[in-house]
């Protein structure tokens, strides 16, 4: 029962989960990291965050592998909680999606401000207008692409794939010939010289062990943004009960890369250099480890992954808001396929708010940090509402072991959100605000007079929250300019 022969194997499974993760967050995480926290601090954030998302892919795992006539994870809110719950968690996915190719696009700027400074970056090292203007032309040609069906090559995907793996197991194998112990281990918990480092670089200091963890916490969770993935195809799968073991393989072989590629770089270079390689700290790494060709290969590497990673989460949205569209969370405009079975609208909405919020991105202080924050923040609401389900759902078949995991994985989501991120979460609040307006039209597209009571308090309460981001991030409260 529940066999299917000809389906994806384990060995595919594993691939799917590692391939979906993995994007250009590896990349930027070891000058990220040492901005916040000391190589034992960032070990403990690992182990944390490692657990916090084991959890949340057995319950995935459990919920594909026992409700796989839902399709699409924002399917799950709709289940347990209603059509509006539903439309929060895929908006929330939706956001994160398009919020993800905000990332995507200032690592980009970022990369070739590294390669060509005097080109594509000001003289502090940031991106420059040259650099905001070649990235936006980068949106619209992969936004063209989709839109005229190249969401089906297959092949580059593999390509691409292959590039993301080997350069980041080349980067670990030079971090490992050129480990010192000396300088991993000196300062070990950032009390006292790395403190002293990050206060001259940034204006503030790492703090106690537990403030370093907490700091770690939202860009670690950023790397995770795809850890359904073997869940997601749990239908197509040779063995339903491979779809857990696959994702728990898949969580080990990511924690791998990631720890190996964040925290062996501790031990390569003088603290006070890493902290203030430019951005991505990575290529810094890798030509001071392989002079004269280390970088350069970094950062076409770097390029190749993340053009990837983009070209996919181009298509997320635009398969998300046509789900939504189906079951009237949205309009059934948004749904609307052209010649090449592409639904142009949604996609083309997707560019729009990409390039807007992309002006707006880079005038943060960080404009990498800034997008992948938001990004994350949004995606944690649609990871929450379906750990929620877990939970409800295994309460009703009596299964104490799956509503255990269920409890555990939702509140690692909202506990880590709420420490690291709230003032994200505020901001993000806003973008719901034009949803809703959206969400009415599709309810009475599908035959609903309107919107609940509880509904239009949601939205009110929603819409205030979006409202006092704005006062607070103007005087500094939410850190983005």
């Amino acid at each position: 029962m529940g066999e299917n022969a000809k389906g994806v194997g384990l060995f595919g499974l594993i691939g799917l989960v590692v391939s979906s993760c993995i994007g250009s967050g590896v990349f930027a995480l070891t000058g990220q990291l040492a901005n916040v926290a000391a190589p034992g601090s960032a070990l403990i954030a690992w182990v944390v965050c490692g657990l916090g998302f084991l959890f949340l892919a057995l319950s995935l795992a459990n919920l594909g592998a026992k409700r796989p006539d839902v399709e699409g994870i924002y399917q799950y809110a709709s289940e347990g909680f209603g059509p509006f719950a539903g439309f929060l968690s895929g908006w929330g996915y939706w956001l994160s999606a398009w919020l993800g190719n905000v990332g995507f696009a200032t690592m980009v700027a970022q990369v070739f401000g590294s390669l060509m400074p005097g080109v594509f970056a000001t003289e502090t090292g940031d991106p420059n207008i040259a650099a905001i203007v070649c990235v936006s032309v980068f949106l619209w040609l992969i936004t063209f692409l989709v839109i005229n069906g190249v969401e089906s090559a297959a092949f580059l995907n593999a390509v691409v794939m292959v590039v993301k793996v080997v350069s980041i197991l080349l980067f670990i194998l030079f971090c490992i010939i050129s480990f010192n112990a000396g300088i991993f281990t000196a300062d070990f918990w950032g009390t006292m010289e790395r403190n002293a480092v990050v206060m001259a670089a940034n204006g503030v200091e790492l703090g106690d062990v537990a403030t370093q963890v907490t700091n770690c916490i939202l860009i670690m969770m950023w790397v995770f943004i795809g850890i359904e993935g073997a869940t997601v195809m749990s239908k197509r799968a040779a063995k339903k009960s491979e779809v857990g073991t696959a994702t728990i393989l898949g969580l080990v072989v990511l924690l791998v890369l990631y720890i190996g590629a964040s925290i062996l770089p501790y031990g390569v270079m003088d603290y006070a250099d890493l902290v203030a390689a430019p951005k991505p700290a990575t290529i810094t790494v890798f030509d001071a480890m392989a002079p004269g060709w280390g970088g350069t290969f970094i950062s076409i590497a770097i390029i190749i992954s993340v053009l990837g990673s983009w070209l996919s989460f181009t298509m997320l949205p635009a398969e998300t808001s046509s789900g939504m569209s189906d079951d009237h969370l949205l309009p059934a405009s948004w749904n609307k396929m052209n010649a090449k079975n592409a639904p142009q609208m949604a996609l083309i909405i997707v560019g729009a708010c990409t390039q807007v919020f992309l002006i707006i991105a880079f005038t943060a202080a960080d404009a990498y940090t800034f997008a992948i924050s938001m990004c994350t923040v949004t995606i944690v609401i649609t990871w929450a509402f379906a750990a929620a389900y877990q939970v409800k759902y295994s309460a009703e078949q009596h299964d104490v072991k799956n509503l255990v995991f269920g409890v555990i994985a939702l509140v690692f989501q909202v506990v880590g959100v709420l420490f690291t991120g709230w003032g994200f979460l505020l901001l993000a609040c806003l973008g719901y605000v034009p949803g809703f307006f959206f969400y009415l039209k599709g309810r009475k597209e599908g035959g609903a007079k309107g919107l609940s009571q509880g509904e239009k308090v949601a939205c009110v309460v929603i819409t205030i929250l979006g409202i006092i981001s704005i006062p607070l991030t103007a005087v500094g409260i939410i850190p983005v300019f």
